[in-house]
């Protein structure tokens, strides 16, 4: 059977490709008037869902299902028809490829918590991957019910990978979330955010703050410092912010791929325009973690002749008294598994998909930061932009940027939670 012509179409409208065009796209998108909308979410969950996965599943057939499996996270979408068709995937998962694989189980962990743990289990019993092997762990540990299962994964992953479970990345970032799922950080949040909001911190470069719940369903907040470590404020004082959301649509954790924003420092290295209709025309900020980019580049130090990244390189970023701060890690590992591709941008999705989420009216990607847009044809609303001329009037792109989660509360984060702790320093009036 021929490959289907939406796979090419679906990832150009939900993954975080951007592409350095001019800087003056349109700000008209006819693709978001409301009719143009909803003509194209009748064509998506009757092409890629539904004709989809009416194909017969064989090894020809596998990218069309995959394609289903994107379409039905993006849009959220399970039926008593869809849910047959993953009972079917499961059924012949031995014999099917990796990618196909993984798409399932990203699907099940997006839509179907707790409905598939055996043939979940199944799966990593036979893997070899440590990745496969990974996302059905964390599927298990989305299970309050079948404990017997998780107390099977750390035996399981010894028994298929030996040593490598201390030297593979993937699976020394879970056995460490197996070893502290239920550990409360050893710092508490007041003492993180005293030491990286003081001028010492990345001293000399302009720095974007991004401060996220752990529970990533609800917004963040982000500010700005420019080089000389002052905050960025408005003509009357008031400290400029944006809510923004690191949450992707899988809500996989950070360390997967199309997980959430990983916490931690990233390198800032310019701005870009995506050709992307669902991100949209608005300039955004592009970033990289350690290992995505060089040494060179991600210190902006034409200087430096290493090309190896260590701990050591990364940790020297810290405060000393976060230097062991476990969290502020993520990035480091995130890069060094392959993640990439993590930037801040705005949105053309429709956001009513997600009118019933508490991130709404934010929607999520596939693990970039974003802010609020609102389109219907021309821009009408865009977070993005006020972000973009903040962060320019920081110092612009040459920096960092930091996400941090904070207090574990069902709520947005709030700029009065961060206040105290900007030691009355507000400039770039």
């Amino acid at each position: 059977m021929k490959k289907t012509s939406f796979l090419l179409f679906f990832l150009l409208i939900v993954i975080c490709v951007q592409t350095f065009a001019q800087y003056d796209a349109p700000l008209y998108t006819p693709y978001t008037k409301r009719a143009e909308r909803i003509k194209m979410n009748e064509l998506i969950i009757k092409n890629v869902i539904t004709k989809n996965l009416t194909y017969p599943l064989t090894e020809d057939t596998e990218e069309n299902w995959q394609d289903a499996f994107n379409a039905m996270e993006v849009y959220l979408f399970s039926t008593p028809f869809t849910t047959l068709k993953i009972k079917d995937a499961f059924d012949s998962a031995s014999k099917r490829s990796t990618d196909f694989k993984r798409a399932l189980l990203e699907v099940v962990y997006t839509l179907y918590p707790e409905k598939f743990n055996q043939p979940v289990f199944r799966i990593m019993e036979q893997t070899n991957n440590p990745r496969i092997f990974a996302m059905g762990a964390e599927y298990l540990m989305l299970s309050e019910k079948d404990h017997n299962l998780l107390h099977e994964i750390p035996k399981l992953m010894a028994q298929n990978f030996n040593e490598d479970v201390f030297i593979n990345p993937t699976l020394f970032m879970l056995h460490e979330r197996l070893k502290g799922r239920d550990k409360k950080h050893i710092i508490k949040t007041g003492e993180v955010l005293k030491e990286i909001l003081k001028k010492s911190f990345l001293a000399g470069k302009p720095v974007m703050y991004s401060f996220q719940r752990p529970n990533r369903d609800y917004p963040g907040l982000t500010i700005f410092r420019n080089a000389a470590g002052n905050f960025v404020a408005d003509s009357l004082g008031n400290i400029i912010s944006f809510p923004q959301l690191a949450r992707s649509i899988t809500n996989l954790p950070f360390y997967l791929r199309n997980g959430n924003t990983p916490q931690g420092i990233y390198s800032l290295y310019g701005f870009g325009v995506s050709m992307s209709n669902f991100i949209g025309p608005t300039a955004n900020v592009q970033m990289g973690m350690p290992f995505e980019l060089s040494l060179k580049k991600f210190f902006n130090d034409s200087s430096i002749i290493d090309s190896v990244w260590t701990i050591e390189n990364y940790r020297e970023l810290l405060p000393p008294k976060l230097q062991y701060y476990q969290p502020l890690f993520g990035s480091f590992y995130a890069g060094m598994i392959g993640r990439n591709e993590i930037i801040v941008h705005g949105t053309t999705v429709d956001p009513e998909l997600y009118a019933t989420k508490p991130y709404y009216p934010l929607t999520p990607t596939m693990g970039c930061l974003t802010t609020k847009e609102i389109w219907d044809g021309r821009r009408i609303e865009s977070d993005q932009q006020q972000l973009v001329n903040a962060l320019l009037k920081s110092g612009g792109s040459k920096g960092y940027t930091v996400v941090i989660e904070i207090q574990d509360k069902e709520e947005p984060v709030r700029i009065e939670e961060i206040l105290p702790f900007l030691d009355q320093v507000i400039g770039s009036r």
